[in-house]
Protein backbone atom coordinates (compact mmCIF):
# COMPACT_ATOMS: atom_id res chain seq x y z
CA UNK A 1 0.00 0.00 0.00
CA UNK A 2 1.51 3.28 -1.09
CA UNK A 3 -0.27 5.21 1.64
CA UNK A 4 1.21 3.01 4.38
CA UNK A 5 3.50 5.15 6.57
CA UNK A 6 7.21 4.52 6.49
CA UNK A 7 7.18 4.34 10.30
CA UNK A 8 4.30 3.54 12.61
CA UNK A 9 4.54 3.34 16.40
CA UNK A 10 1.75 3.16 18.96
CA UNK A 11 2.07 3.37 22.74
CA UNK A 12 5.78 2.54 22.60
CA UNK A 13 7.48 1.88 25.95
CA UNK A 14 11.09 1.18 26.86
CA UNK A 15 12.82 1.17 30.24
CA UNK A 16 16.36 0.57 31.41
CA UNK A 17 15.90 -0.62 34.97
CA UNK A 18 14.12 2.16 36.87
CA UNK A 19 14.65 4.68 34.03
CA UNK A 20 11.73 5.06 31.62
CA UNK A 21 13.32 6.06 28.33
CA UNK A 22 10.06 6.08 26.31
CA UNK A 23 6.63 6.54 27.87
CA UNK A 24 3.89 5.58 25.44
CA UNK A 25 5.06 7.28 22.25
CA UNK A 26 2.64 7.15 19.29
CA UNK A 27 3.69 8.49 15.91
CA UNK A 28 3.32 7.98 12.16
CA UNK A 29 5.96 9.14 9.67
CA UNK A 30 4.90 9.42 6.03
CA UNK A 31 7.06 8.12 3.21
CA UNK A 32 9.56 10.51 1.70
CA UNK A 33 10.94 13.72 3.19
CA UNK A 34 12.98 14.52 6.28
CA UNK A 35 11.46 13.94 9.71
CA UNK A 36 13.31 15.49 12.63
CA UNK A 37 13.38 14.19 16.18
CA UNK A 38 14.32 17.10 18.43
CA UNK A 39 15.11 16.98 22.11
CA UNK A 40 17.88 17.48 24.68
CA UNK A 41 20.35 14.75 25.53
CA UNK A 42 18.55 12.00 27.45
CA UNK A 43 15.17 12.76 25.88
CA UNK A 44 14.87 9.25 24.39
CA UNK A 45 15.89 9.97 20.79
CA UNK A 46 18.56 7.29 20.51
CA UNK A 47 16.34 4.73 22.23
CA UNK A 48 13.55 5.50 19.77
CA UNK A 49 15.85 4.98 16.77
CA UNK A 50 17.37 1.80 18.20
CA UNK A 51 13.91 0.29 18.67
CA UNK A 52 13.00 1.07 15.06
CA UNK A 53 16.20 -0.39 13.65
CA UNK A 54 15.86 -3.60 15.65
CA UNK A 55 19.00 -2.83 17.68
CA UNK A 56 16.96 -2.91 20.88
CA UNK A 57 13.72 -4.57 22.00
CA UNK A 58 10.67 -2.62 23.11
CA UNK A 59 8.95 -3.41 26.39
CA UNK A 60 5.43 -2.73 25.12
CA UNK A 61 3.54 -1.15 22.24
CA UNK A 62 3.53 -1.49 18.47
CA UNK A 63 6.26 -0.62 15.99
CA UNK A 64 6.51 -1.07 12.23
CA UNK A 65 8.97 0.19 9.61
CA UNK A 66 7.88 -0.31 6.00
CA UNK A 67 5.21 -2.62 7.41
CA UNK A 68 7.81 -4.86 9.10
CA UNK A 69 8.25 -5.49 12.82
CA UNK A 70 11.77 -4.35 13.84
CA UNK A 71 11.96 -7.30 16.23
CA UNK A 72 10.24 -10.16 14.42
CA UNK A 73 11.33 -9.10 10.90
CA UNK A 74 14.71 -7.69 11.85
CA UNK A 75 16.80 -9.37 9.16
CA UNK A 76 14.36 -8.63 6.34
CA UNK A 77 14.13 -5.01 7.52
CA UNK A 78 17.87 -4.42 7.69
CA UNK A 79 18.20 -4.91 3.93
CA UNK A 80 15.80 -1.99 3.41
CA UNK A 81 16.99 0.53 5.99
CA UNK A 82 20.20 2.43 6.71
CA UNK A 83 21.44 3.35 10.17
CA UNK A 84 24.10 5.88 11.08
CA UNK A 85 24.71 5.65 14.85
CA UNK A 86 25.86 8.56 16.95
CA UNK A 87 29.27 6.91 17.43
CA UNK A 88 30.62 5.67 14.06
CA UNK A 89 30.96 1.87 13.94
CA UNK A 90 33.97 1.76 11.62
CA UNK A 91 37.27 -0.11 11.30
CA UNK A 92 40.17 2.30 11.80
CA UNK A 93 42.76 0.11 10.08
CA UNK A 94 40.68 -0.18 6.91
CA UNK A 95 40.30 2.48 4.26
CA UNK A 96 37.01 4.21 3.50
CA UNK A 97 36.62 1.99 0.43
CA UNK A 98 37.34 -1.16 2.46
CA UNK A 99 34.83 -0.16 5.12
CA UNK A 100 32.11 0.29 2.50
CA UNK A 101 33.06 -2.95 0.78
CA UNK A 102 32.72 -4.75 4.10
CA UNK A 103 29.19 -3.37 4.55
CA UNK A 104 28.29 -4.32 0.97
CA UNK A 105 29.40 -7.92 1.54
CA UNK A 106 27.35 -8.04 4.74
CA UNK A 107 24.26 -7.63 2.55
CA UNK A 108 25.32 -10.58 0.38
CA UNK A 109 24.41 -8.74 -2.83
CA UNK A 110 26.74 -8.68 -5.81
CA UNK A 111 24.73 -5.91 -7.48
CA UNK A 112 26.03 -3.46 -4.87
CA UNK A 113 29.71 -3.69 -5.81
CA UNK A 114 29.47 -0.70 -8.13
CA UNK A 115 27.80 1.35 -5.42
CA UNK A 116 31.01 1.81 -3.41
CA UNK A 117 32.57 4.42 -5.70
CA UNK A 118 29.20 6.09 -6.34
CA UNK A 119 28.57 6.47 -2.62
CA UNK A 120 32.09 7.71 -1.88
CA UNK A 121 31.67 10.30 -4.62
CA UNK A 122 28.28 11.31 -3.18
CA UNK A 123 29.87 12.16 0.21
CA UNK A 124 32.93 13.76 -1.44
CA UNK A 125 35.53 11.21 -0.37
CA UNK A 126 36.54 9.55 -3.62
CA UNK A 127 40.00 11.17 -3.56
CA UNK A 128 40.66 9.89 -0.02
CA UNK A 129 38.95 6.53 -0.53
CA UNK A 130 42.11 4.46 -0.04
CA UNK A 131 43.48 6.22 3.04
CA UNK A 132 43.14 4.29 6.32
CA UNK A 133 40.51 5.78 8.58
CA UNK A 134 42.97 6.68 11.34
CA UNK A 135 44.49 9.24 8.94
CA UNK A 136 41.14 10.96 8.29
CA UNK A 137 39.71 13.91 10.20
CA UNK A 138 36.64 13.59 12.40
CA UNK A 139 34.46 15.18 9.74
CA UNK A 140 35.72 12.76 7.09
CA UNK A 141 35.03 9.82 9.40
CA UNK A 142 31.47 11.10 9.79
CA UNK A 143 31.16 11.09 6.01
CA UNK A 144 32.41 7.50 5.85
CA UNK A 145 29.83 6.54 8.47
CA UNK A 146 27.11 8.17 6.39
CA UNK A 147 28.36 6.41 3.26
CA UNK A 148 28.18 3.03 5.02
CA UNK A 149 24.53 3.71 5.87
CA UNK A 150 23.80 4.66 2.25
CA UNK A 151 25.75 2.17 0.18
CA UNK A 152 22.85 -0.31 -0.21
CA UNK A 153 20.35 2.42 -1.20
CA UNK A 154 17.97 2.11 1.78
CA UNK A 155 14.30 3.09 1.60
CA UNK A 156 14.42 4.52 5.14
CA UNK A 157 17.51 6.14 6.63
CA UNK A 158 17.95 6.57 10.41
CA UNK A 159 20.50 9.19 11.45
CA UNK A 160 21.34 9.61 15.13
CA UNK A 161 22.89 13.04 15.77
CA UNK A 162 24.76 12.90 12.43
CA UNK A 163 26.23 16.42 12.63
CA UNK A 164 27.52 16.36 16.21
CA UNK A 165 31.05 17.66 16.46
CA UNK A 166 31.48 18.81 12.86
CA UNK A 167 32.05 22.35 11.62
CA UNK A 168 29.20 24.54 10.29
CA UNK A 169 30.26 24.24 6.65
CA UNK A 170 30.24 20.44 6.78
CA UNK A 171 26.90 20.53 8.59
CA UNK A 172 25.40 22.42 5.65
CA UNK A 173 26.93 19.87 3.28
CA UNK A 174 25.39 17.00 5.25
CA UNK A 175 21.95 18.59 5.16
CA UNK A 176 22.31 19.16 1.42
CA UNK A 177 23.01 15.42 1.10
CA UNK A 178 19.95 14.59 3.21
CA UNK A 179 17.70 16.80 1.10
CA UNK A 180 18.98 15.27 -2.12
CA UNK A 181 18.27 11.79 -0.74
CA UNK A 182 14.78 12.78 0.39
CA UNK A 183 14.03 14.34 -3.00
CA UNK A 184 14.99 11.00 -4.50
CA UNK A 185 12.34 9.21 -2.44
CA UNK A 186 14.25 8.14 0.65
CA UNK A 187 12.53 8.63 4.02
CA UNK A 188 14.92 10.14 6.56
CA UNK A 189 14.49 10.16 10.33
CA UNK A 190 17.17 12.32 11.90
CA UNK A 191 17.65 13.07 15.58
CA UNK A 192 19.25 16.27 16.78
CA UNK A 193 19.45 18.53 19.81
CA UNK A 194 20.50 21.54 17.73
CA UNK A 195 17.58 23.91 17.30
CA UNK A 196 18.88 25.58 14.14
CA UNK A 197 18.81 22.28 12.24
CA UNK A 198 15.05 21.90 12.57
CA UNK A 199 14.45 24.31 9.68
CA UNK A 200 15.87 21.70 7.30
CA UNK A 201 13.14 19.18 8.24
CA UNK A 202 9.71 18.79 6.68
CA UNK A 203 8.14 17.75 9.98
CA UNK A 204 9.47 17.66 13.54
CA UNK A 205 8.63 15.77 16.73
CA UNK A 206 9.63 17.22 20.11
CA UNK A 207 10.68 14.56 22.61
CA UNK A 208 11.32 15.23 26.29
CA UNK A 209 11.96 12.61 28.97
CA UNK A 210 10.44 9.93 26.78
CA UNK A 211 7.23 11.88 26.15
CA UNK A 212 6.16 13.22 22.76
CA UNK A 213 5.28 16.89 23.27
CA UNK A 214 4.38 17.94 19.73
CA UNK A 215 4.54 16.96 16.06
CA UNK A 216 4.38 19.74 13.47
CA UNK A 217 6.15 21.53 10.65
CA UNK A 218 8.94 23.90 11.70
CA UNK A 219 6.68 26.83 10.77
CA UNK A 220 3.79 25.32 12.72
CA UNK A 221 5.99 25.01 15.80
CA UNK A 222 6.96 28.66 15.55
CA UNK A 223 3.31 29.66 15.47
CA UNK A 224 2.77 27.92 18.79
CA UNK A 225 4.88 30.58 20.43
CA UNK A 226 3.80 34.09 21.28
CA UNK A 227 4.37 37.03 18.97
CA UNK A 228 4.60 40.55 20.32
CA UNK A 229 2.56 43.01 18.23
CA UNK A 230 3.54 46.65 18.74
CA UNK A 231 1.27 49.32 17.31
CA UNK A 232 2.47 52.91 17.40
CA UNK A 233 -0.18 55.64 17.14
CA UNK A 234 -0.69 59.16 18.44
CA UNK A 235 2.69 59.13 20.14
CA UNK A 236 2.11 55.99 22.20
CA UNK A 237 2.83 52.28 21.75
CA UNK A 238 0.35 49.50 22.41
CA UNK A 239 1.84 45.99 22.80
CA UNK A 240 -0.12 42.74 22.58
CA UNK A 241 1.15 39.18 23.00
CA UNK A 242 -0.73 36.76 20.75
CA UNK A 243 -0.48 33.18 19.54
CA UNK A 244 -0.78 32.35 15.83
CA UNK A 245 -0.41 36.00 14.86
CA UNK A 246 -1.21 35.55 11.12
CA UNK A 247 -4.78 34.76 12.12
CA UNK A 248 -4.99 37.06 15.15
CA UNK A 249 -3.47 40.14 13.54
CA UNK A 250 -6.53 41.12 11.43
CA UNK A 251 -8.81 41.06 14.48
CA UNK A 252 -6.28 43.12 16.39
CA UNK A 253 -6.17 45.72 13.64
CA UNK A 254 -9.94 45.82 13.40
CA UNK A 255 -9.90 46.82 17.04
CA UNK A 256 -8.16 49.98 15.87
CA UNK A 257 -10.55 50.37 12.97
CA UNK A 258 -7.51 50.38 10.70
CA UNK A 259 -7.13 53.99 11.77
CA UNK A 260 -4.95 56.17 9.53
CA UNK A 261 -3.15 57.13 12.72
CA UNK A 262 -1.55 53.68 12.80
CA UNK A 263 1.96 54.47 11.64
CA UNK A 264 3.76 51.15 11.98
CA UNK A 265 3.16 47.57 13.00
CA UNK A 266 6.02 45.55 14.41
CA UNK A 267 5.82 41.79 14.92
CA UNK A 268 8.34 40.02 17.13
CA UNK A 269 7.93 36.26 16.90
CA UNK A 270 9.25 33.83 19.47
CA UNK A 271 12.27 31.88 18.28
CA UNK A 272 12.03 28.14 17.80
CA UNK A 273 14.33 27.69 20.77
CA UNK A 274 11.97 29.74 22.95
CA UNK A 275 8.97 27.71 21.76
CA UNK A 276 10.62 24.35 22.44
CA UNK A 277 12.00 25.43 25.82
CA UNK A 278 8.53 26.67 26.78
CA UNK A 279 7.07 23.26 25.87
CA UNK A 280 9.70 21.50 27.95
CA UNK A 281 9.14 23.85 30.93
CA UNK A 282 5.38 23.27 30.75
CA UNK A 283 5.91 19.51 30.63
CA UNK A 284 8.19 19.62 33.68
CA UNK A 285 5.73 21.80 35.60
CA UNK A 286 2.85 19.40 34.84
CA UNK A 287 4.99 16.47 36.00
CA UNK A 288 5.80 18.22 39.29
CA UNK A 289 2.14 19.09 39.88
CA UNK A 290 0.93 15.54 39.13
Amino acid sequence: MTDMPAVHVHDLHKSYGPVQALKGVSLDIARGGIFGLLGPNGAGKTTFIRLLTGSSKRDAGEAAVLGLDPQGDRWALRRRIGYMPQEPALYDDLSARENLTFFVRAFNRRDLSGRVNETLAFVGLLERADDPLFKLSGGMRQRVSLACALVHQPEVLFLDEPTTGIDPRLRRTFWAHFRKLADGGCTILVSTHQMDEVVYCDRVAILQEGVLLAVDTPRGLLRRGEALIRVELDGRTETSAVHDYPHRLPALLRGHGLDPAVERIEVEEATLEQVVLAMIAEHEQQREEA
